[in-house]
């Protein structure tokens, strides 16, 4: 009874990380650029009982052995980063990537960071940035005297002036792309910083090399489905009542014992 205790215990913890999986996806179901997590199970060490194959007699081997399983563990949360629906706004710095890539944000200490969350605003001095204040990467600076700002689906940045009809490229925006996305680190406000996991960015012209597109005027919506993580949670919560059962019968098979014999 107690080693089914223990184990027991193990699928509580398990199934409570779990949850918090799900409720952590759940609470950024409008965070725009978020990308779902997914908790990965697995089972702990074995208690090798009686070796299958082992002789038996000289001429003979045993079919199958006895293991007694420890319980089961999380290893690791996978990201999902399937593009989420996009949405249509007004403001002309709104963007979105429309296949693979990341914006390249410039973090306050030098290094660059990487985002899908296309939200992006002007600074005093008429730089563009994010709703926390950083800058994109490059830099792209609107003059004061722009009448209008154009963003190509291949990242080129174009403005007009008074009195002068013709555009006037400003910049160009470059997206990165990694070899295994699901290895970035997330780092909150949005932004995942490389790992060795992930592997070294590639940095591109969007639309070129499989590169995804730049859209203006748009956002990427959370990716996280309500339903699905409804009846994840559903599913979470049933095995965590049933390993609670398996507790409570142990507690009463330890209680039978001891008040038995």
């Amino acid at each position: 009874m107690l080693p089914a205790l223990w184990v027991s215990k193990t699928g509580l913890a398990a199934q409570d990380m779990n949850l918090t999986t799900i409720s952590n996806n759940l609470a950024n179901v409008s965070t725009t650029g978020f990308k779902r997590d997914r908790a990965e199970f697995q089972d702990l060490l074995y208690q090798t009982r009686r070796q299958a194959g082992a002789q038996s007699t000289q001429d003979s081997e045993l079919p199958s052995g006895l293991q007694l399983g420890t319980g089961v563990r999380i290893v690791g949360t996978q990201k999902n980063f399937n593009a989420g629906s996009l949405q249509t706004t007004e403001q002309p710095l709104d963007m979105a990537v429309n296949g693979r890539g990341f914006f390249q944000i410039l973090q306050p200490d030098g290094t660059v960071s990487y985002t899908r969350d296309g939200t992006f605003h002007l600074n005093s001095d008429g730089q563009i940035v994010t709703a926390n204040g950083f800058a994109l990467e490059p830099a792209i600076v609107v003059p004061p005297d722009a009448q209008t700002f154009t963003v190509g689906i291949d990242g080129t940045v174009s403005i007009t002036t008074a009195g002068n009809p013709a555009a006037q490229v400003i910049g160009n925006i470059q997206t990165a792309d990694f070899i295994n996305p699901a290895g970035l680190q997330a780092v909150g406000n949005n932004l995942f910083l490389e790992t060795a996991a992930s592997g070294a960015p590639q940095v591109g012209t969007p639309g070129l090399n499989g590169f995804g597109t730049t859209l203006q005027n748009t956002l990427e919506n959370s990716n996280v489905s309500t339903v699905e993580e409804l009846v994840n949670m559903i599913t979470t919560q049933r095995a965590y009542e049933m390993n609670s059962k398996v507790i409570s019968t142990a507690d009463q098979m330890l209680s039978f014992v001891t008040q038995n014999l």
